[in-house]
């Protein structure tokens, strides 16, 4: 479904990401560890698109070639990241935003009655996410605290149903409930016609969800695959195993 295939991508004249090849398939979720400094975060981008990125290598998503694909157009195709500091934009409402979002998605302008309906759905999963009603009619993070921000970001993905999900660290800054919450969010979009790829630091997440494979990224390359046991081996004895003895 995801194909990733001797991904390279550069900072300038330094080269971040150093040959990535993964495979994600329909219904699977992967999650990608490593230390700060990785390159978890420069993955993310590249794989959707940033211009500031010199990106060579492979990323198909059903067959179809992205890497040259704008990040919008990689979007409507069905490709989603969360980012880990989304930008404030003033005047903007949530409700407006994602139901934009989710017509450049479709392609299909929606009529009043569909309009109500997304509104409705869209203060359901709110709700869902530990949000009051109003949450939806706030100007687009502007005065977000770090976990309201993670949950909107999650509530996008509820609503865009992507065929492909890139959550760059979903659980910082959010406290126990709101990772129990986010969590059930991500399960209830796994119907196996979608595939996750969770990036983090602190497996914390890992607590109440169940990943297929475990990745371990140090220096650029991943180091080590596994199932979630590598993840628990993580949290137990650090990074230093797999990274020469970065943390």
């Amino acid at each position: 479904m995801f194909e990733i295939k001797d991904l390279r991508v550069s900072v300038g004249s330094k080269e971040v990401i150093k040959g990535i090849t993964l495979s994600l398939k329909a219904g699977e979720t992967h999650v990608l560890m490593g230390p700060n400094g990785a390159g978890k975060t420069s993955l993310a981008q590249a794989l959707m698109g940033s211009p500031v990125l010199k990106t060579a290598g492979s990323i198909r998503l059903e067959g179809k070639e992205l890497v040259k694909l704008p990040t919008d157009e990689r979007a409507r195709l069905g490709l989603f990241l969360s980012f880990q500091n989304p930008e404030e934009i003033e005047g903007v409402k949530v409700s407006s935003f994602i139901r934009k979002a989710v017509a450049a998605r479709s392609g299909n302008a929606q009529g009043l009655d569909a309009m109500v309906k997304a509104h409705e759905d869209l203060v359901s999963s709110a709700g869902k996410l530990g949000m009051d009603k109003s949450f939806v009619s706030r100007e687009l993070n502007v005065g977000f605290s770090g976990g309201e921000k993670k949950r909107l970001e999650i509530l996008q993905m509820v609503a865009l149903k992507p065929n492909v999900a890139i959550l760059d660290e979903p659980d910082s800054g959010l406290d126990v409930d709101g990772i129990r919450l986010v969590a059930s969010a991500i399960k209830g979009l796994s119907d196996g016609k979608r595939c996750f790829l969770i990036i983090t630091h602190y497996p914390r997440i890992l607590r109440y969800l169940e990943p297929d494979f475990v990745h371990v990224l140090a220096d650029g390359r991943i180091v080590k695959s596994g199932d979630a046991k590598l993840a628990h081996e993580i949290e137990e004895k650090g990074y230093s195993a797999y990274t020469g003895g970065k943390e």
